[in-house]
């Protein structure tokens, strides 16, 4: 019976789409495409009235395919991409962009901008809001290419100015591609998403030609408009800005807090905590004390010497001037069940002292004064230092012993 045969058929259909899943989790791109081919050839043949939609889904794994397979070339990827783009008006925008995607990937940069080119002219019935963001990205990504090329034409002209050379018709061309790029990313930036790198590249734009404070309004507008996303880049890319500038330490500061609030095992955490440290403030030397313990919360930071020193200092500043302790006590107190196994156990003394005697002497001091003398990171290195008799292993030691009143005082 026909309905009979519409159940028979839908039920191929799906096997054959996991044979296809399949072949593709196993890399067997070979087999997968065969079995795409199958699967289209029966769509061809079904005459069901009932609309199945599976141009999408045949563009998706055909180009993953196509991108593996060892025999395809790029000629076989255009020929399907530009039949895809016909297999329904409202994809084309779509494919369009990854075919560029895929045009880029292996250097051609020339037809992607030329495929994006073609994009934007091409208009379909009534413009959707759909078709208007996707539109919109389009020429982004073609704004991207004419940053590159206004950053090749760029370093020609430094070259050549540094041999005493100008070339007008490069100079020329640099100045279109900065007009045509500068458009195309301001655009797309005022929309509310993620957009680093289009956000990097106009600033670097403007920055070459010395318009400091728009860059400064588009850094500032993309790390602080709540419309956008919470974005730690977009904090990174303020603080560094300011800090190219010589903007004040307020400024930097105030930059690198919120991207501590929404990152605290980031890079730029030792910037802050030393920046902090250097405040005659002592809520920022506080703040500067909680910064660099939230650093050392994360596994990625467990050996990085340049965290553990700071640390140290810090520690030590307050232990020797017997003031704040309640500082390190109150950092302490969250820490103090899981620390002493996470940085401070005898086998990471062992493989500290093996590997990175700077990082051992840094994290022995902490641990000194935070588990006492008798903590086993503190006991094995600095019995290790000693013996190998290096001078600044036995001031050390000398150092906690003196000052393990201040460990029972943080112990409480």
């Amino acid at each position: 019976s026909s309905h009979e045969h519409k159940l028979n058929f839908k039920k191929s259909k799906e096997v054959c789409l996991n044979y296809i899943q399949d072949a593709m989790l196993q890399k067997q791109w070979k087999r997968a495409a065969e079995f795409l081919t199958f699967y289209i050839e029966s769509l061809e043949k079904d005459f069901s009235t009932a609309y199945m939609g599976p141009s999408e889904m045949i563009w998706r794994i055909g180009t993953e395919i196509l991108c593996h397979h060892s025999h395809s070339s790029m000629k076989q990827f255009n020929s399907f991409i530009e039949q895809m783009k016909t297999l329904g008006v409202k994809r084309y925008l779509k494919v369009c962009l990854e075919h560029a995607f895929h045009l880029l990937c292996n250097g051609l940069i020339d037809e992607a901008y030329q495929n994006l080119s073609l994009a934007e002219s091409w208009r379909f019935g009534e413009q959707t809001t759909i078709q208007d963001k996707e539109m919109k990205l389009i020429q982004a990504y073609r704004g991207l290419l004419d940053y590159y090329s206004w950053s090749k034409q760029k370093n020609i002209l430094l070259e050549h100015g540094q041999n005493g050379f100008e070339d007008l018709s490069v100079e020329q061309e640099m100045h279109s591609c900065f007009r045509k790029a500068a458009v195309n990313l301001k655009e797309i930036i005022k929309i509310p998403g993620v957009w680093d790198l289009f956000v990097k590249c106009y600033v670097d734009l403007l920055e070459f030609y010395g318009d400091h404070n728009e860059a400064c309004q588009v850094l500032n507008e993309y790390a602080y408009n709540s419309k956008f996303p919470a974005n730690p880049n977009a904090h990174v890319y303020l603080y560094q800005f300011l800090k190219r500038h010589g903007e004040s330490k307020k400024s930097l500061i105030s930059a690198l807090k919120i991207l501590h609030d929404i990152v605290p095992s980031h890079e730029l955490m030792i910037d802050f905590n030393t920046m902090l440290q250097k405040s005659k403030k002592r809520k920022k030397r506080q703040l500067g004390l909680e910064v660099i313990f939230a650093a050392l919360d994360y596994a990625g930071w467990k050996e990085n010497v340049k965290a553990w020193s700071c640390l140290a200092r810090q520690v030590k500043q307050i232990v020797i001037s017997e003031k704040h302790l309640d500082w390190i006590k109150q950092e302490w107190n969250s820490r103090k069940d899981w620390w002493p196994a996470f940085h401070f156990s005898r086998y990471l003394a062992k493989r500290n002292w093996q590997e990175n005697e700077s990082l051992s002497y840094e994290k022995a001091l902490v641990a000194g004064i935070l588990l006492g003398k008798d903590g086993k990171y503190f006991k094995y290195v600095s019995h290790q230092g000693c013996k190998a008799q290096v001078k600044r292993f036995r001031i050390l030691k000398k150092f906690v012993n003196k000052h393990n009143p201040a460990y029972l005082r943080i112990s409480g």
